[in-house]
């Protein structure tokens, strides 16, 4: 794939539509008849990852009830800000205008969990907080100049990293499946691996046998037939439903000033280059479905968007946010390439955000019943990441080497979760991660193999970039 040039800008900007010629898919305004079902399409598509951030982290760090469900209004708020941002646009300055959608990225989470466990009690929320914020200022600083760095980021690279996000945090499902409370004396009892197996054995079902629009709503149907299976018997817990207000906006700071570690910082600046990556190949790749080319330009404004919202989510409880793939997958899938489309699913995350009762609907979902369907959400993710690897040129040595090492160090906190508890404490941070040491491991490694005096290997490096 071509990277794209930041040098000179052209006098007609690719993302506008032009008052003299017809209108292109990607600016058309459809009917209602037609926009709402489709925006409805990419809700489904994504709304189980936009509040798995939030449900995840928020049980890491001890949060009631009712700081889980502020928690998971605050990600829909911002997701939803963000994707009209970058549907829609705000000038020459941010917004790529295509049909992208920006959420909290899981890819966050495994490095965001390192931070909060390295963090002394009731204070891992803001120490989280004030690495995202200054993940936030970096991607900001560094986007204009992105697209040159993306040489050091190709498939290889990305393709170890999202296959990590997925291996790394498959323990947390597991642990959902088994009642989700580890110092609880049933964790683990029959009943919650019955009902894991149920939801994920539904969602299976609906995706062999379902057709259309039931298909790719699998994973939302099990996550609510596997709720009310769990009802009868009386793992299903409503009171967050009874709690939650009807209406609130998210309270500025409300768990705490941010903090800010070095080690911490640097574990989600890292985090941040593999979302930018993530982000400019999805612009790109979108460019191609829409058929509208993606420039230097375009990535330079989309990833500011990525910036903006990344630096002000933790203000009110957001964390670092990019691109959903899934959403590029629907409209190649559907081929409706209107960006009003996205910027009103955009819309309705934010009205879900602004209304937490609607966010408390997510936390009633019982640990098992989000167990079993992570298990294939946190799958997909590594399969995705296999997908990336299978197009690196693994048919090289080098390369085949290279991801072994880093895949290797990016397994060995799962593997032996005390291995580096000798190191010093920002060590620890961030090789306790299996995100960020595989991703150091395999920027190194691409450098080494690559890049250093060694031109003919650079290009095998780079021929899928």
């Amino acid at each position: 794939m071509a990277q794209p040039a930041l040098g000179p800008e052209s006098a007609i900007d690719p993302c506008t539509t032009q008052p003299d010629g017809p209108i292109h898919p990607v600016d058309e305004k459809l009917a209602p008849s037609r926009l709402l079902p489709a925006a409805l399409q990419h809700i489904a598509a994504m709304y189980a990852g936009v509040v798995t951030p939030p449900l995840i982290i928020g049980q890491a760090v001890g949060l009631d009830t009712a700081g889980l469900t502020r928690l998971i209004a605050a990600s829909l708020l911002i997701a939803g800000c963000a994707t009209i941002l970058q549907t829609v646009g705000l000038g020459g300055f941010a917004g790529n205008r295509l049909p992208f959608v920006n959420a909290a990225s899981s890819a966050g989470i495994a490095p965001m969990l390192a931070i909060a466990e390295t963090s002394a009690p009731g204070r891992q929320l803001p120490a989280i907080y004030g690495a995202v914020l200054v993940a936030g200022v970096f991607c900001l600083l560094v986007g204009p100049f992105f697209g040159r760095l993306l040489r050091f980021f190709p498939p290889l690279v990305t393709g170890v990293v999202i296959t990590l996000i997925g291996v790394t945090l498959m323990p947390v499902p597991v642990s959902w499946a088994q009642g989700g409370d580890r110092t609880a004396a049933d964790f683990g009892a029959m009943k919650y691996l019955a009902l894991a197996a149920f939801t994920l054995a539904v969602i299976l079902v609906i995706q062999r046998f379902g057709r259309g629009f039931l298909k790719q709503v699998a994973l939302l149907m099990g996550l609510l037939i596997g709720t009310l299976a769990a009802i009868p018997f009386g793992l299903a817990d409503f009171s967050a439903l009874r709690s939650a207000p009807l209406a609130a906006l998210p309270t500025p700071f409300a768990f705490g000033a941010p903090e800010f570690q070095p080690a911490a910082i640097l574990s989600l600046c890292i985090v941040m280059l593999v979302l930018m990556t993530e982000s400019s190949a999805g612009m790109l790749a979108l460019g191609e479905i829409c058929d509208r080319p993606t420039d230097g330009r375009t990535i330079t404004r989309g990833l500011r968007t990525d910036g903006i919202a990344t630096l002000v989510g933790p203000v009110f409880g957001g964390f670092p946010t990019s691109a959903f793939a899934q959403n590029v997958g629907v409209v190649s899938l559907t081929k409706v390439r209107s960006r009003y489309v996205v910027a009103t699913a955009g819309g309705a995350l934010l009205v879900l955000g602004v209304f937490p009762v609607l966010g408390a609907v997510v936390s009633l979902v019982p640990m098992p019943v989000l167990g079993g369907a992570g298990i294939v959400l946190f799958g997909s993710i590594a399969v995705s990441g296999i997908r990336t690897l299978s197009e690196a040129g693994l048919d090289d040595s080098s390369n085949i080497i290279l991801v072994a090492v880093a895949l290797g160090a990016g397994i060995i906190p799962l593997a032996a979760p005390g291995f580096y508890a000798g190191f010093p404490s920002w060590a620890q941070t961030v090789l306790g991660s299996g995100i960020s040491a595989g991703a150091l491991v395999a920027v190194l490694l691409n450098l080494f193999f690559h890049h250093l005096g060694t031109h003919s290997r650079s290009a095998v490096a780079l021929k899928s970039s």
